[in-house]
């Protein structure tokens, strides 16, 4: 499988009106061009999800750096902060807790976001300004 060069792959649930504005944010912060972006219900996404080994019916981000390593949930969101700089390095204080403590934080907020955030009927379509960004 080929992957952008010297990019970081971020996998995201796309009905999700949290995470696609999370993945907006990443994106207007992201002035180092180094991520790309798929959703987890997209063909590339699957197929990334397969290529790592991961469960096809994980319901988490995914950061995948091709070649390296990936990471879920809370570790995901971390790394990306840590990348991101500025006020969000103040994140990295949750590498402080116990990956399984931060999960458990993690997997109660991603139970409830379609209710706190609501949810689409099908994924988000790049705009012609980011669509670049997107595997497809």
């Amino acid at each position: 499988m080929e992957f952008p060069i010297n990019k970081k792959i971020i996998l995201f649930d796309g009905v999700c009106n949290y995470c696609n504005d999370i993945v907006n944010t990443i994106i207007t912060r992201d002035t180092n061009d180094k991520y790309r972006f798929a959703t987890l219900q997209s063909d590339k996404g699957r197929e990334i999800i397969k290529y790592i080994g991961l469960n096809p019916n994980i319901d988490s981000i995914v950061l995948y750096e091709p070649g390296v390593a990936y990471y879920i949930k809370s570790e995901a969101i971390l790394k990306i902060a840590d990348d991101l700089g500025g006020k969000f390095t103040l994140l990295k204080a949750g590498f402080l807790l116990p990956n399984g403590i931060r999960n458990l934080g993690y997997d109660y907020f991603a139970k409830n976001r379609y209710k706190w955030f609501g949810k689409e009927e099908s994924c988000m379509v790049p705009t012609a300004e980011i669509k670049a960004k997107f595997l497809e």
